[in-house]
Formats: C-alpha cells, sequence, structure tokens
C-alpha cells in the first residue's frame, strides 16, 4: 500500500501550489489577508496562528548559527505568473539545493514579493524573493533575500525579459539562470519559526532572512508591479513570543 503523505508533507505541496487558491483569495477587496482566515475553514490557521509570518525583525538574540551552505547548480527551467506572484520553477530531480541542520533541502522554487513582506527594525523593502526548500520529511525551509532600489539586477533582468504579462501563463527560460548571483555574498541571516504566507498559512516552516541586501533598478520594480497590477505583500504578524536569532 503506498504510504500517505503526512502533515508537513500536505505542507510542502500547500506551499508549492499557490495557484491553486487563485480564485478564493487576493491581496486586495474582499478576498485581501485580513479575511484569508474566514474564506475557507482550511485556513482559519491565518487568523487564529499563533506562529506566523511574515514578521518585522527587531531584537534578536546571539546563537551562533551555522553558516548557511547552497548548492545551486541547475537554475530554474520554467516561469509562471499564477496572479499573485512571479515564480520560477525547478526539474524534477534538482540539483539545487541547501543543506541546513545536517539535512538535504532540495529547492523547489523561488518566488518574489513587492514590497517587502518581512521588515527589518520596521524597515520595508523595494522587493523580497522566497526561496522555498522541501526536505526528505517533506519540511519547508524559505530563504529570503531583500531587495532596495539602485543598480539593475543583471540576473534578475533574465528572468524579468521573460515575465509571462497574463495571469496563468508560463513561459519556458531559455538561458541559464545562476541563482548564486541572486544571493549576497554574505551570507549570515536572521532565523524564526512561521508560516507560510499565503493561505492556508500552515506554520512549522524554517525562516532565514539574509542580512544584507541586493539591489534592483527603478524599471525592473516597476515591471513586476505593472504586470502584477497590485502590491502582493502579506502585512507582518505578532510574534507571540518567538525569538528570532542569529
Amino acid at each position: 500500500m503506498a504510504k500517505q503523505p503526512g502533515k508537513a508533507a500536505l505542507l510542502a505541496l500547500s506551499i508549492l501550489s499557490t495557484s491553486a487558491y487563485a480564485s478564493h483569495w487576493s491581496y486586495e477587496g474582499e478576498g485581501a489577508p485580513e479575511y484569508w482566515g474566514k474564506l475557507d475553514q482550511a485556513w482559519k490557521t491565518c487568523q487564529n496562528g499563533m506562529n506566523q509570518s511574515p514578521i518585522n525583525i527587531d531584537a534578536t538574540l546571539s546563537a551562533h548559527l551555522a553558516p548557511l551552505v547552497t548548492h545551486y547548480t541547475d537554475g530554474p527551467v520554467t516561469l509562471i505568473n499564477n496572479g499573485h506572484t512571479i515564480q520560477a520553477g525547478e526539474k524534477v530531480g534538482t540539483q539545487d539545493s541547501i543543506t541546513l541542520d545536517s539535512k538535504n533541502w532540495p529547492l523547489q522554487q523561488f518566488h518574489f514579493h513587492a514590497p517587502s513582506e518581512n521588515k527589518v527594525h520596521g524597515k520595508t523593502y523595494a522587493m523580497e524573493m522566497h526561496l522555498v526548500h522541501q526536505n526528505a520529511e517533506g519540511e519547508i525551509a524559505v530563504v529570503a533575500v531583500m531587495f532596495e532600489k539602485g543598480a539593475a539586477n543583471a540576473e534578475l533582468e533574465k528572468l524579468w525579459r521573460t515575465m509571462p504579462a497574463q495571469a496563468d501563463q508560463s513561459a519556458v527560460l531559455p538561458a541559464h539562470l545562476d541563482i548564486n548571483a541572486l544571493l549576497p555574498t554574505d551570507k549570515t541571516f536572521w532565523r524564526f519559526s512561521g508560516s507560510l504566507t499565503t493561505p492556508p498559512c500552515s506554520e512549522g516552516v524554517i525562516w532565514m532572512v539574509m542580512k544584507h541586501p541586493l539591489t534592483l533598478s527603478a524599471a525592473q520594480l516597476s515591471m513586476f508591479s505593472h504586470t502584477l497590477h497590485h502590491n502582493n505583500n502579506r502585512p507582518v504578524q505578532s510574534l507571540h513570543g518567538r525569538t528570532v536569532v542569529e
């Protein structure tokens, strides 16, 4: 008999299939974030959860974290506009991964939010990228990279040139994209326990927010915003006593 997926595996599936809820939730109007927990019984954690993301990173605790080890060699193969974000997808069996807590976490996809979802000492950044990883147990770890307006990002431009203009459209990425160029050279980070930032807002997600931001040009930010036609950031959530470590 085939083994049934556990809670962690179901969590993984939910974060990898955000477009499945495209007709039910949004960032504006009756489907806005403040109503997510009431739109569907399965999303009540969005309203009642005690470990929700994003957060404002302010007070932190020094924990001498082990360095983040990345293995990004393949690059994404598809790009989709799912109406909520622009998402780059990995091929099946990708070698792109991170090593965290002595486990291997393959990269599943990465996507963008503008403005940023997480804040740092109350500061909102122009854009935030989420690299979503899933280990063999189905656990999720997200690496978040902040972008502020400045010089254009050459690697980001490769994605933007392929960006589908309409919701529910996808495209094949024609050129190899180096994910390493979308990460800061200094990979120090803040770590906390959180959730998905979209319905069903499932908890148990490990978050690692890079301390050092990258830049994108005003034109690159404008193209992303005009393609989505709306901001796509969930407001920050209460810590409820959680500790952010570094």
